[in-house]
């Protein structure tokens, strides 16, 4: 099941558990702790924001892109409206060479951007150059001729994601607890990856049907892998 979150109840399956801020009658959309952020060099990544916002919890970053292309906005949700509110001071503050524009935005706003990227066939920027999408059969018959290892990488994972949540994602696979290994910076926060192993190739690769498929709020891409890819992530982490 998905780590407990209140500000993720995105579907009835979701909500269950205990939610400090109710959905029904009291809720106030306000109190929902996402910030938008626009003006962003092109290069940015996660960890580029997660150090703008050095200091503040964050749950989730969605960096926003536009026919392939990113756009130079993200939205960010922090742990809880006081977060938020810190992030908001940070407005006009400088990225690299570029100041950044942080400003509220509804809770409408985000899933609305989450909605998107999820429905974008042009996942691969690298292929896009202005060519025509390519079509959902295509990008999977890429990967196929891949080789593959017992190893999946996932990327695009919430920040929040434990090893019981990838577990239950490949839950018909029956993998044991110390074949998950989420990735992790240096200072112990989760970069948004994970490594799985599989029984075998066969498994991993049939396990490549779950591609794109969510966890939580997020769209969860699945790539071949390889046993040293994984042990240089685990090295990492622990430094």
């Amino acid at each position: 099941m998905m780590e407990s979150n209140p500000y993720f109840a995105v579907s009835s399956s979701a909500a269950s558990g205990y939610h400090p801020y109710s959905y029904g009658s009291g809720f106030q959309p306000s109190t929902f702790p996402v910030v938008r952020l626009r003006g962003l060099p092109f290069n940015c990544t996660d960890i580029d924001i997660f150090k703008f916002f050095a200091g503040l919890e964050i749950v989730d970053v969605l960096l926003v892109n536009k026919s392939g292309r990113f756009s130079g906005e993200a939205f960010v949700v922090f742990a809880g409206p006081m977060q938020a509110d810190l992030a908001l001071q940070r407005d006009r503050q400088n990225m690299g060479r570029r100041y950044v524009e942080v400003f509220r935005c509804k809770k409408q706003e985000y899933y609305h951007a989450v909605a998107a990227e999820v429905n974008y066939e042009g996942i691969y920027d690298n292929d896009f150059h202005g060519s025509p999408t390519p079509s959902r059969s295509k990008r999977f018959s890429d990967k196929d001729q891949l080789e593959y290892t017992e190893i999946l990488k996932l990327r695009g994972l919430p920040f929040s994601a434990t090893k019981s949540d990838v577990l239950d994602f490949f839950r018909e696979y029956k993998l044991r607890d110390d074949k998950v290994h989420i990735a992790c910076r240096p200072d112990g926060k989760a970069t948004g990856e994970a490594f799985v192993e599989f029984a075998s190739a066969e498994e991993a690769k049939n396990a490549m049907g779950k591609d794109k498929m969510m966890i939580g709020s997020r769209y969860v891409e699945l790539f071949p892998s390889t046993p040293d890819e994984a042990r240089r992530a685990e090295s990492r982490s622990r430094q």
